[in-house]
């Protein structure tokens, strides 16, 4: 059972110590975590014997054969296969500043010019993008399946709708959505896919490091619509230091209690709270298999690593097995 009620410390230090007692002594994250990319070294208890997962396909497709529920885990490397930049390595600033330093409520509260600028340079590059092999696998997987009584959930720490816009019903997304707003003033939330979000912002957001900041008069900036509100709207995303929706972590928690195999898919696992869940489900002896360009701090506690392009491995892992009735 996930112990519903763990209180889980802001400041980064405190909050590595908690996640490591957690996932040592198999106590389960809450819904009062807070979204850090703190890299916490300590795993559960339950290991591969050797420590180097197998890649044996053939073996990981009699795991599929059998699985019921399924969790599929995704992270940016999965939108990275659309073209989406990862923010990560090259792609780590936008303009002068480090991702971090934006998606933060102290950035948006000193400057919500700035942070509106990044977020709509990244609402309009994931506005611009289809969905690659790896979403359409998923995809076609979860409806195939669900034909025969088994389910299919994709935990996704992507931002964008490309789960959804390949066909995934049962998407979860733990980090938001960059084509949702969430007004400041009465909490409402709406889906806005216009680009731009409003007049002020069309024809910025460049990412060059030379670019200056528009310093946008927050009177035009992106505005409530509800009657008698005009607050200001932010993305609808979990910033850096912000506690995670508790109701979106509570139907994460039932799937990560009833799956019977897992996947981790394009997540570099440096993320919590994402980063325990493969992690979590192993530690029960359920199969865990990742799919990756590289082995990541979390792969030595799965069951199966697949290393490649995931647009390229991940297809045929969740292909027709023959002994489907199709």
């Amino acid at each position: 059972m996930f112990l519903m009620q763990v209180k889980v410390a802001v400041r980064s230090v405190q909050y590595s110590f908690t996640l490591a007692m957690l996932l040592k002594t198999r106590a389960v994250f809450a819904p009062g975590l807070r979204m850090c990319a703190t890299h916490v070294t300590t795993g559960p208890t339950t290991v591969i014997d050797s420590g180097i997962p197998s890649s044996d396909m053939s073996e990981f497709r009699k795991a599929f054969a059998k699985a019921k529920n399924i969790a599929i885990i995704t992270g940016a490397g999965v939108s990275a296969e659309s073209g989406v930049p990862t923010f990560r390595g090259e792609h780590e600033k936008w303009r002068k500043w480090h991702s971090q330093d934006l998606a933060s409520p102290e950035a948006f509260s000193r400057n919500p010019s700035r942070v509106w600028e990044f977020y709509h340079y990244r609402r309009q590059l994931v506005l611009d993008k289809k969905p690659s092999a790896v979403h359409f696998a998923i995809a076609e997987c979860e409806a195939r399946l669900k034909k025969q009584g088994r389910s299919v959930v994709v935990i996704t720490q992507c931002q964008d709708d490309l789960h959804r816009q390949a066909g995934s019903k049962h998407v979860l997304r733990i980090h938001g959505s960059l084509l949702e707003t969430r007004c400041m003033s009465c909490g409402q939330l709406t889906v806005n896919k216009q680009s731009p979000i409003c007049a002020a912002l069309k024809g910025k957001g460049a990412p060059g490091g030379d670019v200056p900041d528009a310093q946008i008069p927050v009177d035009k900036l992106p505005r409530c619509e509800e009657r008698d509100c005009h607050g200001l709207l932010r993305p609808n995303v979990v910033f850096f230091g912000e506690t995670l929706d508790s109701h979106i972590l509570t139907k994460v928690e039932k799937e990560i209690e009833i799956c019977d195999l897992c996947l981790v898919v394009g997540t570099s696992s440096i993320v919590y709270p994402a980063a325990m869940f493969g992690p979590r489900v192993g530690s029960r002896g359920v199969p865990v298999a990742e799919f990756n360009m590289n082995t990541t701090p979390k792969t030595e506690y799965f069951m199966y690593h697949f290393q490649g392009p995931c647009g390229t491995t991940l297809p045929p892992a969740l292909a027709p097995h023959e002994s489907e009735e199709l």
